[in-house]
């Protein structure tokens, strides 16, 4: 779809004084982040991996010489280019993929742009952002959001907020 860098975890924190951090996983668990070695354009090098036992995991980094370096990274995301990712089945996609899609009804008027997508446990949700800044949420399934694209999503007039 695209070749924009996908977001595989961000930076909580530190962890410890030597120069760990905390993660927060965005995809497939930390299993998912051992095959890559290199992350945000050759940016940071991971060195150790593990989990947390808490749903998350904690790194540490070749650049990431302290606890001081370590904070500095709170809110780093973590990305990798699409390339060094496992191909997709059919169906399948990155949240990525759908961010800043132009979102639009079946008729082709113009509703927004998808702003976030979320995931509470029930289903993904795509959170779109209409012209005059107000957002609302919609389910991602067939019934709301019949098809999308690499350019547009098309969304049910009985789903807009």
């Amino acid at each position: 779809m695209s070749d924009k860098p996908v977001t595989l975890a961000a930076v909580t924190g530190a962890h410890g004084v030597t120069g760990e951090v905390r993660l927060k996983l965005l995809g497939e668990g930390y299993e998912a982040l051992k095959p890559h070695k290199s992350f945000n354009e050759g940016s940071l090098t991971l060195t150790k991996l593990r989990s947390d036992n808490k749903g998350g995991a904690i790194a540490r980094f070749a650049e990431v010489a302290d606890r001081t370096a370590a904070e500095q990274l709170r809110g780093t995301a973590l990305a990798v280019s699409r390339e060094n990712l496992p191909a997709l089945d059919e169906g399948e996609f990155y949240f990525s993929d759908l961010l800043d899609l132009a979102v639009v009804t079946d008729t082709g008027e113009e509703v927004g742009r998808v702003c976030a997508v979320e995931n509470f446990g029930a289903t993904d949700i795509v959170e779109i952002e209409k012209p005059d800044g107000k957002k609302f949420m919609a389910p991602l399934t067939a019934q709301a959001v019949p098809r999308w694209d690499a350019s547009q999503l098309v969304i049910n007039p009985d789903f807009i907020g």
